[in-house]
C-alpha cells in the first residue's frame, strides 16, 4: 500500500485511496455501481484536504485510525460499519452541471428511501442528502475520461460524536449548515427515529443507482 507523504505533526500516515469502490475508479469499464460497508472505522481526507488542518490528529493517533486521501473533491469525513458507502461510473457527455448531476442523483435516492417510510428527506448545499436540516449524507465526483466517478457516505446509525472527535469543523461549508457543530448538523436515520436495516437501505440505494447508470 502506497504511503503519500504529507508531513504531519504527530506523524500520520496518509494512504492512498484502496477501498472497496477504488476498484471502479481504476476499471476500464464505463459504467458500474458498488455499495459497502466499512468494516473499522477510518478517515478520508478530499484531494484539497491536508491532515493537519483537517483531522483531530491527537484523537487520530491515539486510536490508530488509519487515514486515505480519495482523488474526488468534497471535504473529510469518516467511514464506520454504521454507515453505508455507495459509488455509481457512468458515462459523461458534459451535457449537465456538476450540480444538476448531483440533483438528479438525490432525487432518485429521494425517491427510493422515501419507499422505506423515510418522511422530510431534501436535497441540500450541492451534494448533501437531509432529514429537515440535519445532514445525512454527503458525496463527492471525480471525473475519469469520458466517465463520471460519484461516491456517497450515509449514516444508518453511527454515532455522530464521532464525526467531532476526529475531524476539525470544516474551511468551507454548505450555506444551510450555518456554522453549526458536527454534533449539531450531521444525523443518522436511527437517530431521526427511523429502524430500519442495512439490506433494506442497501436496496433501496441499489435501485436508485440501477436508474442512473448509461
Amino acid at each position: 500500500m502506497e504511503t503519500i507523504t504529507e508531513p504531519v505533526s504527530g506523524e500520520i500516515p496518509v494512504m492512498e485511496y484502496n477501498l472497496p469502490d477504488s476498484v471502479l475508479i481504476n476499471s476500464a469499464e464505463r459504467s458500474g455501481s458498488i455499495i459497502w460497508r466499512p468494516d473499522r472505522l477510518c478517515v478520508v481526507l478530499g484531494r484539497a484536504n491536508s491532515a493537519k488542518e483537517s483531522l483531530v490528529y491527537e484523537n487520530i493517533i491515539a486510536d490508530n485510525v488509519p487515514v486515505y486521501k480519495r482523488p474526488s473533491g468534497g471535504e473529510s469525513v469518516i467511514l464506520s460499519p454504521g454507515m453505508i458507502v455507495f459509488s455509481l461510473k457512468t458515462g459523461f457527455t458534459g451535457t449537465m452541471s456538476t450540480s444538476q448531476i448531483f440533483s438528479k442523483i438525490n432525487r432518485s435516492l429521494i425517491g427510493r428511501l422515501s419507499e422505506l417510510g423515510i418522511r422530510n428527506l431534501h436535497s441540500r448545499g450541492i451534494s448533501d442528502l437531509s432529514i429537515g436540516e440535519k445532514k445525512i449524507a454527503g458525496s463527492s465526483m471525480y471525473l475519469i475520461k469520458d466517465s463520471l466517478f460519484y461516491h456517497s457516505v450515509l449514516n444508518l446509525y453511527e454515532d455522530v460524536s464521532l464525526i467531532s472527535k476526529y475531524l476539525r469543523h470544516p474551511k468551507r461549508e454548505p450555506d444551510y449548515r450555518l456554522g453549526r457543530s458536527h454534533d449539531e448538523f450531521v444525523t443518522s436515520i436511527r437517530r431521526e427515529g427511523y429502524v430500519i436495516g442495512y439490506e433494506q437501505v442497501k436496496e433501496k440505494i441499489a435501485l436508485a443507482l440501477k436508474e442512473l447508470e448509461d
